[in-house]
């Protein structure tokens, strides 16, 4: 049994609506044709080499990705690129590219709420709230206080294992009870983990900078988050399973499939 992929961009509409979407975004189908019948759906964060190969050795018909593979600066498709190469090899295997990248962040059983519910969090919102549920970042609650280290021990159970963990900027021992939090790369939001009285904030790929201006302000002022640092890869990954619970439910005679290929650019890391 298969569907046409309209039915699934359909269904995407309404599962991650792509008004939702940022403006420099490029969520929605990739590569590929509407009417094509699909059976078998790989989904992944990131569209790579070794995806592609599992996608065709697995006879998948398409791969639904969190970051969209063509987003800005392409201006070429040619062979001789790696933008190109792995485009062309999925063309000609018949194998449809699709994302759903900022307007899955936002919504509920999105990127950050998925992280939110995974480390126990109750009490869930939108950091920055655009409509009701909806929004960048989840802040929350855990059931009673507990040391940093302890938060960060438990979020790198839930997460999927990378070559740099979990780093964390507070004192191991300080108590935390209000989480504040966003999948995916959110030093731009630490600002509003401030405002919101969070006890610690987590997100990824976070730099130097502003780290420090958020810990120089706790230490100054007497207030404001510990921050957590984890995989860009790995925060984004969770949501991957409740995607796919999604489209089964809608359509149950496609396969869903989550790939567990570690797509994190990072392979190892020495400690000093």
């Amino acid at each position: 049994m298969s569907v046409p992929i309209q039915s699934l961009i359909d269904t995407a509409e309404v599962l991650w609506p792509t008004a939702g979407a940022e403006g420099w975004d490029a969520p929605g189908l990739v590569s590929g044709s509407a009417r094509q019948q699909i059976s078998r759906v790989l989904l992944t964060v990131d569209v790579t080499s070794s995806v592609l190969d599992e996608a065709i050795d697995g006879a998948f018909d398409m791969v639904i990705s969190h970051h969209p593979f063509l987003m800005r600066g392409v201006t070429s498709l040619s062979e001789q690129t790696s933008k190109g190469h792995l485009i062309s090899r999925a063309v000609r295997a018949g194998v449809s590219l699709f994302a759903a990248h900022t307007n899955a962040d936002i919504v509920e059983n999105g990127v950050s709420d998925v992280i939110a519910k995974s480390i126990g969090l109750a009490n869930i919102r939108p950091l920055v709230k655009s409509s009701p549920g909806v929004g960048h970042g989840r802040i929350g609650t855990l059931p009673e206080e507990m040391p940093l280290g302890e938060l960060a021990r438990r979020i790198a159970k839930v997460m999927p294992s990378t070559a740099t963990g979990v780093r964390v900027s507070g004192e191991f021992t300080q108590l935390v009870q209000t989480v504040a939090l966003c999948g995916g790369a959110g030093d731009s939001f630490i600002g509003e983990a401030i405002l919101s009285g969070a006890d610690v904030y987590m997100s990824s790929d976070l730099r130097h900078h502003p780290v420090q201006d958020a810990r120089e302000y706790a230490i100054t002022q007497g207030t404001g988050p510990a921050i957590i640092d984890v995989s860009h890869w790995a925060s984004e990954w969770l949501w991957l399973d409740v995607a796919a619970n999604q489209l089964s439910e809608k359509f149950p005679q496609v396969q869903f499939v989550v790939s567990q290929l570690r797509t994190d650019p990072w392979d190892f890391v020495i400690t000093q």
